[in-house]
């Protein structure tokens, strides 16, 4: 089975999407046999290379974490077709997405999407609740386009559900617990920062963007005072930002990364609309606390066993849960941190469920007949979409035939093209 994963959100320095495939990558090349698995980003140059990274050329769009935005579907469309997969999964809602159902459909293979990212929620943000809606009913138009729609936490999945889609299903990211360690704490690492000993280190990890909540991030410092100090690790630039706070560069090595937060006390996280929140397991797997806020995906994640959950991200707010974490163990939070990671969030485990459901989708799609309807799941929490049978369309055709109908697996070179979106 060839697998191409497709996104635009992938760059030198993007965070967990970018991570995830990553992991995904090295995942099928270790369990090697007829497995495969190739990736289409953007990229400097326009590059094929069956089974490893191919890239789309586009310009860096300014203000972004070096992201890039191909402007030619065409050019994405051939080069996946090129790739011949046998399922393809998109990673965003963009003209990626309607490349791949348009390279699904004709070569009669599975398309499947990641809800990695909260579109409507983004753009309610920074355009206003009325284009929040237009972006939900344009989710709704592309995901219900594609066989499976995997979403990484029970909230996200309970959105796309609201919006009328029943081909979602349960997929929380894993994480490297031998790379993202407790081993990995350098005692060292206040002094390397001009830091005293007893200062209380925190890190937050990730990109610097409004949905983020960084700006909650320095008001909370603020008020906390010199004894608090944020590490806050994502930037371009490595410089003390105020006196208690100190910026830090993108760090592309997760072993380096995992350094710094298995270094410092407890992560921090005051973003509200995450879909899932990468970042804090792997702080959970290095045997750290977290503080975050009770809202989005990171409420599944974080809880009293494992760190402190603020109710709101007001900085205020968010300083008391901070205030709170020092009144606890963050040696045993650190524990149950580990273990919760250890036995729920491996690599091994979300990778082989997805695997799982990858083979279902490509056994019905070999099997059934053209009009047949595979993709239909109900809001069964994680269980394998099965078939939900011929859809009416093949009814109706089917029984205008004299007899039992026949049909051929093999894949027609063009067939009618109807998954032709706002790209073209």
């Amino acid at each position: 089975m060839h697998l191409v994963d497709t996104t635009l959100f992938y760059s030198p320095t993007s965070g967990g999407v970018r991570r995830y495939l990553n992991a995904k990558h090295a995942w099928y090349a270790a369990h090697g046999g007829d497995l495969r698995h190739s990736l289409l980003v953007p990229g400097r140059r326009t590059a094929l290379v069956p089974g490893d990274v191919s890239t789309v050329a586009g310009p860096v769009v300014p203000g972004t974490f070096n992201y890039r935005l191909p402007l030619r579907p065409r050019r994405w469309t051939r080069l996946l077709e090129e790739l011949e997969p046998d399922i393809i999964e998109a990673g965003d809602a963009f003209h990626p997405a309607w490349c791949a159902l348009r390279v699904a459909q004709r070569s009669r293979i599975p398309a499947v999407a990641f809800f990695h990212s909260h579109l409507p929620r983004v753009i309610t943000m920074r355009l206003g609740v009325a284009a929040g809606r237009v972006a939900g009913r344009y989710v709704r138009g592309l995901y219900g386009r594609f066989e499976l729609v995997f979403a990484p936490s029970r909230v996200m999945c309970e959105y796309l559900r609201s919006l009328g889609l029943g081909n979602v299903a349960l997929l929380p990211l894993g994480v490297d617990a031998a790379v993202f360690h407790p081993a990995r704490r350098n005692t060292q690492l206040r002094a390397r920062l001009g830091l005293a000993e007893e200062t209380r280190l925190l890190i937050y990890a990730g990109r610097f963007s409004a949905e983020k909540n960084i700006k909650v991030l320095h008001e909370a410092f603020a008020s906390l005072g010199p004894r608090y100090h944020l590490l806050q690790v994502g930037g371009s630039e490595h410089r003390r930002l105020t006196a208690n706070i100190t910026l830090l560069p993108y760090h592309r090595d997760s072993n380096a990364l995992a350094g710094l937060i298995a270094s410092s006390d407890a992560l921090v996280h005051a973003g509200t609309s995450e879909t899932f929140g990468l970042v804090v397991l792997e702080a959970m797997a290095c045997g750290r606390p977290v503080v975050g806020v009770r809202a989005a995906a990171v409420a599944e994640l974080v809880n009293d066993g494992v760190g402190v959950a603020a109710a709101s991200a007001e900085p205020e707010v968010f300083a008391r849960a901070i205030r709170d974490l020092y009144d606890r163990d963050l040696e045993a939070l650190g524990r149950v941190a580990r273990a919760r990671v250890e036995a729920r969030y491996s690599w091994d485990i979300t990778l082989g469920k997805q695997l799982a459901f990858y083979a279902s989708l490509t056994r019905k799609k070999r099997i059934a007949p053209e009009g047949w309807a595979t993709a239909t799941v109900r809001p069964s929490g994680e269980k394998v979409a099965v078939p939900a049978g011929p859809s009416s369309e093949w009814m109706s055709s089917a029984a205008r035939l004299p007899g039992p109908g026949r049909h051929s697996t093999n894949r027609p070179s063009r067939p009618a093209d109807t998954s032709s979106g706002p790209f073209g």
